[in-house]
This record gives C-alpha cells, sequence and structure tokens, in this order.
C-alpha cells in the first residue's frame, strides 16, 4: 500500500504542505510533484471542483503524481458519493469535499470513503489496487478525509461535524466562508476581522474534537502563518495561479528595465 504522507505527518504532530492542480494536464501535475531544487509538497490535490478537470483529466494527473513519493488528494465537485468512490478508485489517497454544512453531509460523506463495516464504499480499486494486494484491508486506515467548512450553516453546525466518527480533518475554503460571512469574497484575511476571527474557532475547535485542520491560502507566507498557529494541512494557491504569479514577475522585470521594452505588434 502507497504510503499516505498526510496521514504519517499528522501522527508525527507536523504540518502537511499541499499542492493544488487546477490545470488538467499530466505534465502539469509532473512538474508539481516533480518540485524544484529538492523542495517538493507532501500531498497535492486535483481540484474537481472549481479547476479545470474532470475525471477523465484527474486519472493522468494522479499517475503523474504516483511517479513520485507525493501523496494525491482530490477534492471533488460535491457531496456525490459516486464521484468520491470513482475518486478513490482512480488512486485518491484523500478526499476534500466542498460545502459540508451538517453533520449528516460529514457522516455521508466519510461513510463513502470507507469500506463496509465502517462505511458504503463499494469494491472495485481499478487503479488504487496497483498500490499492492493489500490495499482493500489497508484502505480505510490510509485514506484521509477532510469536509471543507466554507458557510455560516457549517459554523453553526461545526460542533456536530467534528463529532462525526471518522472525520480526519476539515478545510477552511477561505473565500466562501467570507462570501457567506462579508458577502465578499476574501483570502488570507487580517487579523481583526470577522472572517480571521471565525477562522481561529474553527481551529480552536478542531483541537478541541481532535481533528486536523486545514486551509487553503494564497501565499507562502500566509500559509507558513497559519501553520504557526496550529493548521496542519496547508494549502499555497494552484499550479494556475503560481503560473500567473511567476509571469507577473517575470514580465514586471522586463518591461520595467531600462529603456523599457515595449510589447511587440502581436
Amino acid at each position: 500500500m502507497k504510503q499516505n504522507n498526510v496521514l504519517k505527518i499528522w501522527k508525527e504532530g507536523g504540518c502537511v504542505v499541499n499542492g493544488w492542480l487546477a490545470i488538467p494536464s499530466g505534465f502539469s501535475a509532473e512538474v508539481m510533484a516533480q518540485g524544484v531544487a529538492g523542495l517538493t509538497w507532501d500531498s497535492i490535490t486535483v481540484d474537481m471542483q472549481h479547476g479545470v478537470q474532470d475525471y477523465g483529466s484527474a486519472v493522468p494527473c494522479i499517475q503523474a503524481i504516483n511517479t513520485t513519493s507525493v501523496t494525491p488528494f482530490v477534492r471533488v465537485p460535491w457531496l456525490d458519493e459516486g464521484a468520491i468512490m470513482k475518486s478513490l478508485d482512480a488512486g485518491a489517497l484523500g478526499v476534500i469535499c466542498p460545502m459540508i454544512n451538517t453533520a449528516d453531509q460529514a457522516k455521508r460523506l466519510v461513510e463513502a470513503c470507507r469500506y463496509p463495516p465502517l462505511g458504503q464504499r463499494s469494491f472495485g480499486p481499478i487503479r488504487a489496487g496497483f498500490y499492492g494486494n493489500d490495499y482493500q484491508p489497508e484502505a480505510n486506515a490510509s485514506i484521509a478525509v477532510m469536509a471543507m467548512i466554507e458557510t455560516q450553516q457549517a459554523l453553526d453546525n461545526l460542533e456536530a461535524i467534528l463529532s462525526t466518527p471518522g472525520l480526519d480533518g476539515v478545510y477552511v475554503g477561505p473565500a466562501d466562508l467570507s462570501l457567506s460571512l462579508t458577502g465578499k469574497v476574501g483570502f488570507d484575511h487580517a487579523e481583526g476581522t470577522m472572517q480571521y476571527d471565525a477562522i481561529m474557532g474553527i481551529l480552536a475547535a478542531c483541537k478541541k474534537h481532535g481533528v486536523h485542520a486545514g486551509i487553503h491560502t494564497g501565499s507562502g507566507d500566509y500559509a507558513a502563518k497559519m501553520a504557526q498557529k496550529g493548521f496542519q494541512f496547508t494549502t499555497i494557491g494552484s499550479d494556475s495561479r503560481l503560473l500567473q504569479v511567476g509571469m507577473q514577475a517575470e514580465l514586471t522585470k522586463v518591461r520595467t528595465a531600462g529603456g523599457g521594452l515595449k510589447a511587440g505588434p502581436y
């Protein structure tokens, strides 16, 4: 069975650094998983909700990630048991599910990720079976299940959600959480804001219940800050966002060079 780095790091009390795949390309996934200058991610999540990904593109991304020791996760489009099970059968070792607002929804999520008697997952690991003959006996203990907390309703039901047996972690969606609380989208919220206070409240509740807390961030600086606060799973942007940031930085250098280089006619 392929080692799930996320569960290992959590057991050791560390913080997972997670990458994010919005681009539907096995090559993009391979570049991310290989890392650079000896640095890489602990896990990488294929985003099938807001990324330009579907099942057909997610499978090559998982295959590319599996050429390395990085752990493949999937954010499924919604609380859809069929989509969750297919993602696991494709080889995902972790599931992040959006818009979990009630304890019943959290229970459905967990049950879709666990084989009986702990859940209702159907057996058919068409790719995941390549992890070894021990896949089915080891799967329940080797797959991480994370529920996204990103609405006022989820905050209202947080204690019940965190009490769900088998739920490994929650994942803060800061944009939707901000939208739900204030009517405005935002990332990397500053201390003293309503959104920041809500995020810290989620973290405190997770610690109380022994559930791992994760969050999506827009920068490495903010991810490090959240790790220092106690978050144990931090995502930095996405492959598409990192491409934009790198492009902006290099174009700025050349466009502002001495004498200035102007754009060509095309």
